[in-house]
């Protein structure tokens, strides 16, 4: 899957993605939890989108990464497409020959990790 094929509020299977540039993390809360929450730009040859990475993930990712999303999530924020790795799927982090170096799910921030 590429990024041109991604299209809101449907399922990513798998799309592998360069980082372009990383936000600062924010805290958030709401009627599910708390944690933090920042945006990454990331592309393929075919586009580029954000990426919202969550709690432990955004330690992770750094500019320059190539990251693989799997099982993942398209969603629209104010007119404009994000991905994520949602609930039930994988962030993995690849390796310089595109192997499996870092992968992550999507979980709650601990109380002792600072940003």
């Amino acid at each position: 899957m590429k990024v041109k094929d991604l299209t809101a509020n449907s399922k990513i299977d798998e799309l592998v993605v360069e980082v372009v540039s990383l936000s600062e993390p924010r805290k958030f809360a709401s009627a599910k939890g708390e944690g933090v929450v920042a945006n990454a730009a990331v592309k393929d040859d075919s586009g580029e989108i954000k990426l919202s990475l969550w709690n432990e993930q955004i330690k992770m990712v750094k500019e320059g990464d190539k990251l693989k999303i799997e099982n993942g999530w398209c969603n629209e924020y104010r007119g404009e497409k994000q991905a994520s790795a949602g609930k039930f799927g994988t962030l993995t982090v690849l390796g310089e020959e595109g192997t499996e170096e870092k992968p992550a799910k999507k979980g709650k921030k601990k109380e002792e990790d600072e940003f």
